[in-house]
């Protein structure tokens, strides 16, 4: 049995712009029952005034499954939060956190580091709107702002609004000098900061994102206290790292773990279905380029994949092609 938003948070896969899309979070959930995925960042007026609900679309096999949000008007976000909800969504979150350009310009995403009132109120908004719970992602600040005054006076305001859970990115976002990407490496990790707001806020349900590369410092952040582990792009370039044990060693589930090769194959019915519809095969096999990182093949397995599923007409022929190169690589490597 799937868990709820709240349980499967332990541990969950990032928002992330042009890569958790639907195809991406069927691939995740084929190496995790029970990990919290989200989708993309979903813009509040992209809902309500372009209706835009075809971006609401998921699988009923992807839950446990959060939607994003980004806006900052609270009776806009309280109609698309609603919109999520009927869609069937477990959770409904906030973006606080996103640092790019068109975001700021749209005054949402980390830019709301700056405005916690505003933010308050539309978490407020939002729970009034839907049952599923409200959660906001935020960063440690912005800016000049001093991170160890900004976050728990943040976290003071939108408590009381409503949010009982909060995954924190533990860097400020630099709105002005940093791109996003470099907003992602360059401003430093500060864990302690976010273990510290646990301990100040322990009603509160804390989640720690940013820097988290393997599943056995997941693990280090869950027993030093913390509530959930949020893995972005290493969920992503090494899926099968951070998720193929996740249901046994994060979650305690009695199960053997699963496997890349057991989830590609499984993934050939779904592509088939995909291509069915007029789908292309590149939308869906960019996901699974990382599916064997670190294995031997794994090169090959990307190179079958990148440049086979370019091609016009391109079927699943490819992905058995790359298949044959990790199993090739295997026997080699047994002799």
């Amino acid at each position: 049995m799937k868990l709820n938003a709240k349980s499967a948070s332990r541990l969950s896969v990032a928002p992330m712009m042009d890569w958790t899309d639907r195809h991406c979070r069927y691939l995740h959930r084929l190496l995790s029952r029970h990990a919290l995925l989200y989708t993309e960042m979903v813009t509040a007026p992209a809902l309500v005034r372009g209706g835009a609900v075809h971006l609401l679309d998921h699988g009923v096999e992807e839950h446990p499954v959060a939607l994003q949000l980004g806006g900052s008007d609270p009776d806009e976000l309280a109609q698309a939060a609603a919109l999520g909800a009927a869609a069937g969504y477990d959770e409904i979150n906030l973006n606080c956190g996103c640092p790019s350009d068109r975001v700021q310009s749209g005054t949402f995403g980390a830019v709301l580091m700056k405005s916690p009132d505003l933010v308050a109120e539309c978490v407020a908004a939002m729970r009034a709107a839907v049952d599923v719970e409200v959660t906001v992602k935020c960063r440690i600040g912005v800016d000049e702002q001093d991170p160890n005054a900004v976050l728990p006076d943040f976290l003071t305001r939108i408590g009381p609004a409503g949010c009982g859970r909060v995954i924190i990115h533990a860097r400020k976002a630099w709105l002005q000098g940093l791109s996003p990407k470099e907003n992602r490496d360059v401003p430093p990790l500060d864990h302690a900061l976010v273990q510290r707001m646990k301990a100040e806020f322990p009603h509160m349900h804390i989640s720690i994102n940013g820097g988290i590369t393997a599943i056995e410092q997941a693990r280090g952040f869950l027993d030093a206290g913390l509530d959930g582990v949020m893995v972005g792009r290493a969920a992503y370039h090494q899926p099968a790292d951070i998720l193929c044990a996740a249901d046994r060693l994060v979650f305690g589930a009695e199960t053997f773990d699963t496997t890349p090769e057991a989830a590609a194959h499984a993934m050939i019915p779904y592509i088939e279905a995909h291509l069915a519809a007029g789908g292309r095969l590149h939308q869906v096999t960019r996901h699974m380029l990382g599916l064997f990182a670190g294995r031997a093949g794994a090169r090959a397995w990307r190179r079958v994949l990148s440049e086979g599923a370019q091609r016009d007409g391109a079927g699943v022929e490819v992905l058995h092609n790359a298949l044959a190169q990790i199993e090739l690589a295997g026997r080699a490597r047994a002799v």
